[in-house]
């Protein structure tokens, strides 16, 4: 980090945590919340279970870059709306919409034209339990049912850390072969004993995001194989299979629902053991000599959730990704190479804080071997009502990232307020 940008963010740091900290003059306030459910029987058992949640940031531009005049942008994280219904102990049905990322340069003057964020549909599925215990369900739609890793399908109202780590290699293939890390496709799910699992067939998408698709200077693929025929005129690349195991060796997580959660904050005594892969085959096209070649991701990875005296709690993850797209290709999250990442997080109960760090070290083929790419967030959340109404202040850097403007490097402060019902 160049002297410039660490004086900024040294002098904004503390104002910042200030105005977090400001409110925990607030706690004789009364904020007990109970879940918004409509119970659809006496029992209860039958029920519909809304959930909205705002979360809302500011952030600086890039501090990495010299003399750059500092600025502070509002931001519209996420807006969503999620509902589901459990109209039998058989059958379930899930609706998720929601906005993503607005902010002033894609504000629009009346919120339908060009290319401003707009409300679409997250997540779609109906699910059905086959087996009377928890062995078999199976489902489809548009779901978020990922394989890979835990962070893959993690929870966005729960988060350890301010946001999904960055870059996206945990979501690696959003907006490249889904919608927003969905799939359309079937999965089925079940839980024996302390092991649970995941496993889908997916339709990829064939409109991928536009630009910046491809990073690697000596790589001819594209990700782009479901848009090819093969040589003979035939259609291939159309299916994606992924999955993921984890076994747990404390309190077992509920998989009820895809959303893994973040932290527990002393609620759970959790350790879990997981592996988990991604396959498309002939999802790559190699633009030169007209063939395709497999895309193929596994991982391993660990998360824990341990409860200490006086209600305050240790939270850790750390996983290794293997990810490969075919020969030096880089894209728009991660790239043919490995990833190790790790987070650890302690809860202060007493203060309703929670101090984090997250490192993530990325050696992709063609550009970064000799020197990998590395990501670090340094934060802290200030739970005004546990994580249904929190601040969260962060300190975001890539560095040695191409992709990056400011020679690769990416500094910036993040504060969000995040609420959710």
């Amino acid at each position: 980090m160049r002297p410039t940008s660490l004086r900024k963010a040294f002098f904004l740091l503390p104002l910042l945590l200030i105005f977090t900290l400001f409110l925990s003059g607030q706690g004789s306030a009364d904020h007990s919340y109970k879940p918004l459910i409509i119970k659809l029987d006496e029992s209860g058992a039958k029920y519909i279970r809304f959930i909205t949640w705002h979360q809302v940031w500011a952030q600086t531009n890039n501090l990495s870059v010299e003399g750059a005049k500092l600025q502070i942008t509002p931001m519209i994280r996420r807006s969503r709306f999620l509902f589901y219904a459990q109209v039998s102990p058989r059958f379930l049905i899930l609706t998720h919409v929601g906005m993503n990322n607005l902010t002033p340069s894609n504000l629009t003057a009346t919120g339908s034209d060009g290319d401003a964020p707009q409300l679409f549909v997250h997540d779609a599925w109906t699910e059905f339990k086959v087996t009377k215990n928890e062995a078999l369900y199976l489902g489809g739609g548009l779901h978020y049912w990922n394989g890979l890793s835990r962070l893959s399908s993690a929870g966005t109202l729960n988060f350890a850390t301010l946001d999904q780590p960055r870059p996206f290699a945990h979501w690696y293939s959003l907006g490249l072969s889904d919608q927003f890390a969905r799939h359309l496709g079937i999965y089925a799910k079940g839980a024996i004993g302390k092991l649970d699992y995941r496993l889908a067939l997916n339709a990829p998408g064939r409109n991928p995001l536009k630009g910046g698709q491809t990073y690697g200077s000596d790589t001819t693929f594209a990700y782009t194989g479901v848009a090819q025929p093969t040589q003979e005129g035939n259609p291939t690349g159309n299916t994606i299979a992924e999955g993921y195991v984890r076994y747990q060796f404390f309190d077992t997580e509920s998989i009820k629902l895809p959303y893994n959660v973040g932290a527990y904050l002393g609620e759970k005594k959790v350790l879990a053991i997981g592996a988990g892969f991604f396959a498309h085959p002939n999802g790559m096209y190699d633009q030169v000599r007209g063939l395709h070649a497999d895309v193929f991701h596994f991982s391993v990875d660990a998360f824990l959730d341990f409860p200490l005296s006086r209600g305050n709690s240790v939270q850790a993850y750390a996983s290794y990704i293997n990810f490969d797209y075919g020969e030096n290709f880089v894209g728009r999250w991660a790239g043919t190479g490995d990833v190790l990442y790790g987070q650890l997080a302690v809860f202060l109960k007493p203060l309703r804080a929670m101090p984090y760090i997250a490192i993530q070290r990325a050696a992709y083929h063609d550009y970064s071997e000799s020197k990998p790419l590395l990501g670090l967030d340094l934060g802290l959340n200030y739970f005004i009502q546990g994580h249904n109404a929190k601040l969260t202040l962060e300190y975001h850097r890539i560095a040695r990232d191409p992709r990056e403007t400011a020679g690769g490097d990416l500094s910036q402060l993040r504060l969000q307020a995040h609420i959710f019902l």
